[in-house]
Parts: C-alpha cells; structure tokens; sequence
C-alpha cells in the first residue's frame, strides 16, 4: 500500500509530482490549526513550509505520522521534542536556499544602503528626489555576520566582492576558521560595536532569541544597519522600531517577522526600513531544490523501512 502525505503549504509542482509516483498525495493549503489536527490522522507523511505550524498538539493526534518535511531550513514551526517522543523522523532541505538567501540579504542591504525604495515610490508618485536621496557605498565597510555556516559564508563571498572588510561570529568557529575564508573573527559584543552593516544568519533557538535587543542595538555605530534575513524573533521587533524610531541606528533592512504575515507591525510605519514579506527563499531555484530533496528523504524512509 502507498504511504499517504499531506502538503500543506504549496511547493513547487515538481516536487509534487515526484511525490505522486511513490505515494497517495493530498493537497491541502491554508489550513487552520484545527484542521490540521483533525486531518493529520490520516496521513503517514506531512510535507510543510514555514506557514504550518506542526505543534504538541497535531503530533498528538497524528496516529499514523512517520516523517515530516520542511521543504527549507528552520524547523522553529515543528515541535522537535514532541515529534521524537513519538519516533516521528524530521527532515528538511538545509541546502536549498543558500544562494538565494545570501544574494536577498545582499541585494537588500544595497537597496537600503543606496534608497533605492525611496527612489522607486518617490518617482512613481512624480518627484525626481535625486539630490534627497544620496547614499553610501559598501565599498570599504565593515560587515559583521552573525552566524558564520553555509548562507553567512555566501554572504561573505560577496561582500568581500564589493570589498566590505568581513567581520564574523559564530560559537561553532575558530580564529583560524575565519583567517581561512578571508574574514576576520570577533567576539559578539566587539563586531555589534564594529561593524557598519550587521547581518544575521543563524536559526531560531532558546539562546538566539531576542539576541538584537536595545542594548545590542545602542552599541552599535549611530550610521550603522542592521539585514535580517534569517529568522523572526532573533532581532526583538519592538526594540529596533524605538532605535530606529530615535534614530540610533541609520536604518535596518528585514525579511523575516515574528508574526508572519506582520499586521499591525509598527515597523510599517517607519521610512528608515526596507521590508519584504519572506522571499529569502522565493526564487525557482530554491523551491525546486527545496521540494526536490525533501521529498526524496521521505521516498527513502519509505523504501528503508
């Protein structure tokens, strides 16, 4: 018999239809919780991306669930320790959006640095503000990364093709790691104070949560900006809208929220931002390799067992 999986955020449809050749596939989006509680009980897989939250509660009633698919990255929206309690393997597609994260935090941190956004809807609206809008060049800055793994490591490359001098923190790299890759290496507190441009690249945990608070963000120099293109909840919203509300930093660029979609969010209000809704992992290319490989994994746990 074919093991039966639910999806229930879209991927892309290659990857659905490779699924369709091992397994009975269901197409189920934007459920509301209850929905999904009351319909993962029939299912022996369920493929998600970052809009299902797979909690305590649906693993409770998932009576048949064996694996579960992040096509993507973080697994914040899984609850990791009741999925093991009951043996329910975890699997995503870490890989995937490397480029196409690391090119979004670049391409947004060029947007801000040169208003490029202002540019855009000041001459829609029919102004030609060129001599209120001069900016900054990367040329020559220092840009410190949070989280030196596969995205940050990208990231790196291509500043240092700007020729931004790449500063890095990471507890799970050496001095010598950074010398190897052209960087120079930092303790947290000394690269936040030193850097022009702060970018994050590091998942969602206990310790990374709120890790750009108002202390953090007051140390940082006045011109300085912040790039979040990691995760939600690793910069505290509210401490960076009053910084940049003050003026304590020169701006910040964000493409992850700690509600998503962010209604309501004060950092709409604000000019000195460049805000998208997720995109880090929204090309072509990402989501035919996110979905290829996570659906690969559960056509193997499958055939293994």
């Amino acid at each position: 018999m074919k093991p039966r999986i639910l999806i229930s955020d879209k991927i892309h449809d290659k990857a659905i239809d490779e699924a369709k050749l091992f397994a009975d596939v269901d197409l189920k989006f934007n459920l509301t919780p209850k929905e999904l509680v009351d319909k993962i009980r029939d299912y022996d897989a369920l493929i998600i991306r970052s809009g299902t939250k797979v909690t305590r509660e649906v693993i409770a009633n998932a009576g048949k669930l064996r694996i579960i698919g992040r096509a993507g990255v973080g697994l914040d929206n899984i609850d990791l320790k009741a999925a093991g309690e009951k043996n329910i393997e975890v699997v995503n597609s870490p890989e995937a959006s490397t480029i196409s994260v690391a090119e979004l935090a670049v391409g947004s941190l060029i947007a801000l640095m040169r208003n490029i956004h202002h540019g855009h809807s000041s001459l829609k609206k029919g102004r030609w503000d060129r001599s209120k809008l001069t900016g900054n060049e990367l040329y020559g800055k220092k840009i410190g990364i949070i989280g030196f793994g596969r995205i940050g490591r990208e990231v790196a490359d291509r500043a240092k093709a700007f020729g931004m001098d790449v500063l890095a923190f990471d507890p799970n790299i050496t001095v010598e790691d950074a010398r190897e890759n052209n960087c120079e290496y930092r303790e947290l507190d000394e690269l936040i104070k030193e850097a022009d441009v702060l970018t994050l690249h590091v998942p969602l945990t206990e310790k990374t949560r709120g890790l750009i608070d108002t202390a953090k963000i007051e140390s940082m120099k006045k011109d300085a900006v912040i790039i979040n293109a990691a995760r939600g909840g690793v910069v505290n919203e509210e401490d960076l809208y009053a910084a940049l509300k003050k003026g304590v930093i020169k701006g910040a660029a964000i493409d992850v929220f700690e509600s998503e979609p962010p209604e309501g969010s004060p950092l709409l209000e604000l000019d000195n931002i460049v805000l998208t809704p997720h995109l880090g992992a929204n090309t072509e290319e990402a989501q035919i390799n996110a979905g290829a490989v996570v659906v690969e994994k559960i056509r193997n746990h499958f055939r293994n067992a």
